[in-house]
């Protein structure tokens, strides 16, 4: 959920200032900047909580904690990808592929239900599947929309 307060939240605002500075709306550069901040705001979670992260993933993935680490340095590179004009495109679709390439996990997670800031496996289970599914393909629209159509 909070994942998608900063995304609406910074869309919102980047707009408005985009507005104030430009003279015109242009959706395009604060949809990237919202995915933007969104990712960098999640990449922390993949240093805060690497522990808890680990667990989202199938026993038989090797070396959990490591990707943990490396998801999130990829989401750091995403996220300076999607402001840089030559990048933009190539990084639109790899960041669709690794949203799509997370999902398992999360899948994964919410079967197990992790809870990976607490690093327990008291998490809010299958329901959070109704949740996190839609929220992912929003993901998914929002970088194809704003990254790639634009």
């Amino acid at each position: 959920m909070k994942p998608l307060i900063v995304l609406i939240v910074v869309f919102v605002l980047s707009l408005f200032v985009i507005r104030m500075v430009n003279g015109v709306f242009d959706y395009s550069l604060p949809g990237r900047i919202a995915m933007c901040v969104m990712l960098l705001f999640t990449s922390i979670g993949h240093f805060k909580f690497a522990d808890g992260m680990s667990k989202m993933m199938p026993e038989r993935v090797p070396f959990k904690k490591e990707l943990v680490y490396i998801t999130g340095f990829i989401e750091i590179a995403a996220a300076i990808g999607l402001l840089i004009p030559s990048l933009q495109k190539l990084t639109g679709w790899l960041l669709i592929l690794f949203f799509l390439l997370i999902l398992p996990a999360n899948i994964n997670a919410a079967l197990k239900r992790v809870d990976y800031e607490k690093g327990t496996y008291e998490g809010p289970g299958i329901n959070y599947l109704w949740f996190r599914v839609p929220l992912q393909l929003l993901f998914i629209a929002w970088v194809y929309y704003f990254a790639l159509k634009n």
